[in-house]
């Protein structure tokens, strides 16, 4: 296992699946990485934007069919993750589908065969770690995905890692959540000390586990409202409206633009339609934006008998909460709906109740045909269709009644409120860090880039359960049970969960390699091999050294120059297994293709020497000697034959006219040197067979660089009729069959 871990988890919600990717660095990196005050932070979380795949419908929709779940619904989210997670970690990755509000609608006998369907085939088509299927595939409870989304919430905000950066007073650091999808609300916070104590067996104590090992506990509140989503609350809705109009041919909304005639979906009529045909009643639009408000009110249920006081909706429980300390960010629908239409060119507005109810007054009092030309002039941005904008009236006023007359978010900007008054731009999501919000209630979606998911919290819980305990903080036992396993479970007075869920099982055993050299698909790289070769204690660190530095002494070697190899390469290699080579004489018209290897440019001298060689050593001359040639041959490379004028060739066996030696030169013939007195001319004596001549002058000895080569014992001979041998790179030297002959010598 390489130094990142991954984790895959798919958001099953009640529209569709999203696929979520994470990692994050195995605990030995990072506490290698980590500095003293990293060390008591949580597991550092990364994901990218192509590693988010969503699939549409959601897999409530094969309730009846949930055979087919996988091939038709899962199958392009799963190549999706296989696709953006290294291959040789994919075995090692875990895998979670969690369903939401959707799923908790069937039946319990569709919600397992979908389940089990989900399973199986992730377990035939795939290689990810799924070893409880109860555990790692299944439908979450509402106050569970609350849970999660108030763990990703303050793991980005920075509420866990700088406590003291995060003071609202009263010794709480800590964030509220608030989500909202389309068939289900939730909201999770940590009470204050008071209500805590107060309402302990109302409370989840989570527990996580920080880079060092150590425990880190919260004591949170979480509940969720089924039927409180925004699409669950519109179906309400439309059927108060037909209960108060159950004759009429046409309902009137007051949450529609003027103009508007919708079916009771809210999909548009369609020519042959029930609606249009009179058969069904369809909903017209009346814009009126106050109505709309006092007839969403009902929807909250807040005459539900509440037996448990106090209670905020439906007579579901909840602690008081104290906004002096408990702020809240909302996600979700709580961020599109006050930010896709009413908040477009301010995306970083903080939530002011007075500012956004007259947007949303001036909005929904057009009619609808000035509101179709806004949107074809992208006057609400380009996001913003006739769909978004029918259903905008409707959501701003659930939202504005669960916020306000629900849960009870002080009214900024209509009552005076402690801590109001701040900024809210953008500057108050930069320095969260530092302040943190102030305001009751802030919408967001993103934190530092980031979208805030519940996946997320679900990750960061599962990463931290991969962390081994430091037994200086678990009375030096290494067993994971519900006393210091990372996880939640009810809580209780003595301060011990009970109904513990694991995260997703005790830490894997798997290795924790310091560093690892692939870091994803191609482009994915973060030059991590120089911390495998230097500073890590890693196993491939000394191999790694050592292949590093063949590769480099290489490239030097290469680089040095061809004359400085060849002097190496003799040096190091004994004389009797050097490779010599000798080379045949060519007959006239026979051009042999010889070409030379990578090994013999990269090391000459390990085949043929050099002729610098044979000049400068004459042991060398003898393994350089031609075999004599037969009368009928060496007449075929006489001067005056034509044929030879005709193919002459480069290299050994071309043929050289000389008419006449001059003086100071030698001529070798088979029976050794023989020294010349004065100039020679005239024939080959009888008997003996040139062997090798070299064409130079008196003149050329006398060169720098030649003229100790003239006093070597064994002389050069020129003789008439030989032939000449070149030095290297002059032209004659056997490079390739199309390099011209040399120029004849003439006297």
């Amino acid at each position: 296992m390489g130094k990142w871990r991954y984790g895959v988890i798919l958001d099953a919600g009640s529209s569709g699946t999203r696929l979520h990717i994470y990692r994050w660095l195995n605990n030995a990196r990072a506490r290698q990485d980590a500095g003293a005050e990293d060390l008591h932070s949580l597991p550092r979380i990364e994901t990218k934007k192509k590693w988010i795949k969503k699939s549409k419908p959601g897999i409530s929709t094969f309730g009846d069919k949930a055979a087919l779940v996988g091939k038709e619904h899962l199958a392009p989210l799963l190549a999706h993750a296989v696709e953006h997670i290294p291959e040789q970690e994919v075995e090692n990755t875990p895998i979670f589908l969690l369903a939401t509000a959707g799923m908790r609608l069937l039946p319990e006998s569709q919600q397992k065969a979908v389940l089990q369907s989900i399973c199986a085939y992730t377990r035939a088509t795939t290689n990810f770690i799924l070893p409880d299927c109860d555990l790692h595939i299944q439908v979450i409870p509402g106050d569970t995905e609350g849970l999660y989304g108030w763990i990703a919430a303050n793991y980005l905000l920075g509420g866990f890692d700088q406590p003291d950066s995060h003071d609202h007073g009263k010794d709480h650091h800590t964030y509220g959540f608030l989500d909202m999808g389309g068939a289900s609300a939730q909201i999770a916070f940590a009470p204050n000390q008071t209500e805590t104590e107060k309402h302990a067996e109302d409370l989840k104590l989570l527990r996580m586990r920080t880079i060092d090992g150590a425990a880190s506990e919260y004591k949170v509140f979480t509940t969720t409202w089924l039927g409180f989503g925004a699409n669950q609350a519109r179906e309400r809705y439309v059927k108060e409206l037909e209960d108060a109009s159950p004759d009429a041919q046409e309902l009137p909304d007051p949450c529609l633009p003027a103009g508007l005639r919708v079916k009771k979906n809210g999909d548009v009529i369609e020519p042959g339609s029930a609606e249009d045909e009179g058969v069904r009643s369809p909903l017209i639009g009346t814009g009126q934006w106050e109505e709309c408000l006092r007839r969403t009110y009902p929807l909250l249920e807040k005459d539900v008998p509440c037996p448990n006081e106090p209670c905020l909706v439906n007579g579901a429980h909840v602690p008081t909460i104290d906004f002096d300390v408990n702020h809240f960010v909302g996600v979700s629908e709580y961020w599109h709906t006050t930010h896709e239409i009413f908040e477009m060119d301010k995306a970083d507005k903080a939530y002011d109740l007075h500012t956004y109810q007259n947007r949303v007054l001036d909005f929904c009092s057009k009619d609808w045909t000035a509101i179709e030309r806004g949107i074809s002039k992208q006057s609400w941005g380009k996001k913003v269709d006739e769909s978004t904008a029918a259903h905008a009236c409707f959501k701003a006023s659930w939202l504005i009644n669960m916020l306000h007359n629900g849960i009870g978010i002080p009214r900024l900007g209509l009552e005076d409120v402690q801590h109001s008054g701040v900024n809210g731009t953008k500057e108050v999501i930069d320095k969260a860090k530092d302040k943190g919000f102030l305001d009751p209630f802030q919408p967001i979606n993103k934190i530092h880039g980031t979208e805030v998911s519940w996946t997320l919290g679900k990750m960061v819980l599962y990463a931290a359960s991969q962390i081994p305990p430091n037994t200086s903080t678990s009375s030096g036992s290494q067993t994971l049970d519900a006393s210091n396993a990372v996880g939640f479970g009810t809580n209780t007075r003595a301060g011990v969960a009970t109904a513990f869920q694991f995260s997703g099982g005790n830490p894997l055993n798997l290795p924790n390699d310091l560093t690892d050299n692939y870091d994803g698909p191609a482009g994915d790289d973060d030059g991590d091999w120089l911390d495998t070769l230097f500073h890590s204690n890693s196993s491939r660190r000394i191999p790694g050294f050592i292949f590093f530095m063949l590769i480099l002494c290489l490239i030097v070697f290469l680089l040095c120059g061809r004359d400085r190899r060849t002097s190496f390469w003799r040096k190091i290699i004994p004389k009797r297994f050097r490779r010599t080579a000798t080379r045949p004489v060519r007959r006239s018209g026979t051009f042999s293709k010889r070409r030379r290897g990578l090994a013999s440019k990269l090391f000459p001298g390990s085949g043929s020497p050099s002729y610098e060689r044979v000049l400068e050593n004459g042991e060398e001359m003898e393994d350089l000697r031609l075999s004599p040639l037969p009368p009928e041959d060496f007449e075929n490379f006489s001067d005056d034959s034509e044929s030879s004028k005709a193919a002459r060739t480069s290299g050994l066996a071309t043929p050289q006219i000389q008419t006449k030696a001059t003086p100071g030169t030698a001529q070798m013939y088979s029976d050794g040197f023989s020294p010349l007195a004065g100039p020679a001319s005239g024939p080959v004596p009888a008997g003996m067979t040139p062997r090798l001549g070299l064409g130079l002058s008196q003149n050329a000895f006398e060169k720098s660089g030649l003229s100790s080569r003239s006093e070597s014992k064994e002389k050069l001979t020129l003789a008439p009729n030989t032939f000449r041998v070149s030095r290297p790179g002059s032209p004659t030297k056997l490079r390739s069959p199309g390099i011209l002959p040399v120029k004849e010598v003439v006297d």
